[in-house]
């Protein structure tokens, strides 16, 4: 089987939308609305049950593309939410809600990583074995080929541009709103996925 290299076009590009079909859904009226029902004291829990409800399964997917398995994304998004549950109501408004919020789950998968690699006796960007069987296991994960060398390419990047890749490639955020996130300029955002693209292209050209 030949697998497109393209990251916008062909059977490549068509992983974007399973992996996280609801990438365009982001409103900043329903960001309002969360942030005024959390700011009145009788309305706090339905105004974090509505935040659960917006984020939850978009900030899961982003995790567990971080993580490459359902159960350390699950552990990570929990810490998230915990430590989101706890600032909330710190949180200044000249920020976004949505680019806070995928900035602490952004930190929060960062930091599990760089732990996960120093208890691990083989760095994970070149664990490729070892991922392909927790692929091959999860069967939340598609077996099709063409998203089990886009995973494998995607986890061959350091953890920081992994982290740019997926918020440009799936989330479909733009620089100004990543910048935020990463608290990092859209200049060096802009190079870092460049060079991501063009591994993640290498990888698949090589592998396909």
């Amino acid at each position: 089987m030949t697998v497109s290299v393209s990251l916008r076009t062909g059977d490549i590009s068509s992983v974007r939308a399973r992996q996280n079909p609801d990438v365009n859904i982001h409103s900043a009226d329903t960001d309002a609305l969360i942030l005024s029902l959390l700011r009145q004291s009788g309305d706090y829990d339905r105004g974090f049950r509505l935040l659960l409800r917006t984020y939850r399964e978009r900030l899961y997917y982003h995790v567990r593309r971080m993580t490459g398995n359902h159960e350390d994304a699950d552990d990570v998004l929990q810490n998230c939410f915990i430590k989101v549950y706890r600032h909330i109501a710190k949180f200044e408004q000249n920020a976004k809600l949505y680019t806070w919020l995928y900035r602490i789950a952004t930190n929060e998968a960062l930091t599990f990583l760089e732990k996960r690699k120093r208890t691990s006796t083989a760095a994970l960007d070149n664990d490729d074995a070892g991922y392909h069987q927790r692929l091959r296991a999860d069967t939340s994960v598609n077996a099709d080929r063409a998203e089990q060398l886009l995973n494998a390419a995607i986890n061959t990047l350091p953890d920081k541009q992994k982290a740019v890749f997926n918020l440009r490639y799936y989330e479909e955020m733009s620089y100004a709103d990543m910048s935020e996130t990463l608290e990092t300029s859209q200049g060096a955002l802009k190079a870092s996925y460049h060079h991501a693209v063009k591994k993640v292209e290498v990888y698949i050209r090589e592998n396909s």
